[in-house]
């Protein structure tokens, strides 16, 4: 008898599958599967201050609107970590370089006190690996502060963001699975020229396990043209005439918000989802236009956008303060169905608090293997 043991993390999701393999090629694998979802959460006032001594009992979270039963996991910020820094070096990035200068001491402090590796990927039109995974700091601190201009300096190219998050996290994947994995994104507010989809995107970061941080500048234009369908947004065709998703016979209240009918058609065919689907898609649809922020926001990171070096650097001052202060709740969810998953995390009795919380995880189809 052969046994092959895998363990697999996931963003939010934990999978530990064990398979049995008989040489017989009549006797079929056996498969066990267990998930464990986690769910870092920042806990703030309204003024932005951190707020400490809170239990699980001042908690409450739902999986596609359905309470779930949850611990509050211990001293997670002494884990290793492997960190990955994501630079736009083409197109507006190129005009940002010289904002990544001395910066040694504060990513220092952003990692803290704890085995880490960190690497460093440029991106323009494609991403590229500048220092691979290493424990000295200093080392990509260097090459940090001395990148040079990606393929499309000349500003109205580039900023293929989700392509850069991507390669990431293929990177992070190879890193030991005891680590914890983090990407430190520095890219304009805007995705331009990705391959990557908005689905593919959120689902590889789940598989590892990975949270996002990201500062954006503002894009060179205003408004630039997107391919809705490769954020899933193309297809707006209305469903059969007088169904539930038809434009024709439609209720009034519908008249020229037919995105409205359609959530509220998605509510009536699985109510638990409504308010957890509503607040899924306001961060989802801002990828439309703030791509850096709504990716941060969905994997339960920060964002923050800067101007200059001296706004960056208050901005990592911040993020370095609060890593070492997230709650992490984690719970075995009640449904196992394949797909996205949609997150809600609510303070019992404290309505005054604000949180930072993950917003979704993936579930793989294990049948389409």
């Amino acid at each position: 008898m052969r046994s092959v043991c895998a363990l697999a993390l996931l963003l939010v999701v934990a999978n530990v599958g064990l398979c049995a393999q008989q040489n017989q090629a009549t006797q079929a694998p056996l498969t066990v599967r267990s998930t464990l979802v986690m769910v870092p959460v920042l806990a703030t006032t309204k003024t932005g201050k951190v707020v400490f001594g809170l239990t699980a009992d001042d908690f409450h979270i739902t999986d596609n609107g359905v309470p779930q039963h949850f611990t509050l996991d211990e001293d997670t910020g002494s884990q290793p970590l492997a960190l990955a820094i994501v630079v736009e070096t083409g197109g507006a990035g190129a005009r940002h370089l010289d904002d990544y200068r001395q910066l040694d001491a504060i990513l220092d402090a952003l990692i803290g006190n704890v085995e880490h590796r960190i690497a460093l990927i440029g991106f323009d039109s494609t991403p590229h690996l500048l220092v691979p995974f290493t424990s000295r700091t200093a080392e990509v601190s260097q090459q940090l502060a001395n990148l040079s201009a990606g393929d499309h300096a000349s500003f109205d190219q580039g900023a293929a963001i989700l392509d850069g998050v991507a390669f990431a996290v293929a990177q992070l994947r190879m890193q030991p699975p005891s680590y914890r994995r983090a990407i430190l994104l520095l890219s304009e507010t805007i995705d331009q020229r990705s391959k990557t989809t908005l689905n593919e995107a959120l689902r590889l970061i789940s598989d590892t396990n990975t949270a996002m941080y990201s500062f954006a500048f503002s894009s060179t234009h205003a408004a630039v043209s997107h391919e809705a369908s490769k954020f899933g947004f193309g297809r707006t065709e209305p469903g059969p005439a007088h169904g539930c998703f038809g434009r024709e016979g439609a209720d009034a209240e519908y008249e020229g918000h037919y995105s409205k009918q359609v959530l509220d058609c998605i509510s009536q065919l699985a109510p638990p989802l409504r308010l957890a689907t509503m607040a899924f898609l306001t961060a989802r649809n801002g990828l439309r236009n703030k791509t850096a922020e709504s990716i941060a926001q969905l994997a339960g990171g920060e964002f923050f956008s800067f101007r200059n070096a001296k706004d960056l650097k208050a901005s990592l001052i911040t993020v370095s303060n609060d890593v070492p202060n997230y709650y992490v709740l984690s719970f075995r969810p009640t449904s196992l169905t394949p797909g996205l998953h949609a997150l809600q995390v609510e303070t019992m009795d404290r309505p005054g608090l604000m949180l930072k919380a993950r917003r979704e995880y993936w579930i793989d189809d294990d049948s389409a293997r």
